[in-house]
């Protein structure tokens, strides 16, 4: 077998460090994106691949928006939440 150095002897951190903070940057992409739909709803769309019309803009945004703050919870509180123990088991 080859000896080939793992991830994190390599990068000499936990890989799991940069993967927490990824998904934060790609909640705050998804909330940036359905703030520019709704932002431009009302934005002639001539020329672009793909046309909606301002309902459906707002709607498209409405949804990320919500995905991405469905998002930024879940990895808040997988990553960055204070474990607190529990008494559950006594």
């Amino acid at each position: 077998m080859l000896n080939i150095p793992t991830t994190e002897e390599r990068l000499g951190k936990s890989p799991q460090r940069l993967v927490r903070y990824f998904a934060l940057i790609m909640a705050l992409v998804y909330m940036g994106l359905g703030a520019w739909l709704w932002w431009t709803a009302d934005a002639p769309t001539a020329g672009s691949i793909i046309t909606l019309g301002p309902i459906a803009r707002r709607v498209l945004g409405s949804v990320f928006v919500l995905y991405g703050l469905l998002r930024f919870f879940r990895v808040y509180q997988a990553h960055f939440r204070k474990n607190i123990p529990s008494n559950d088991h006594d």
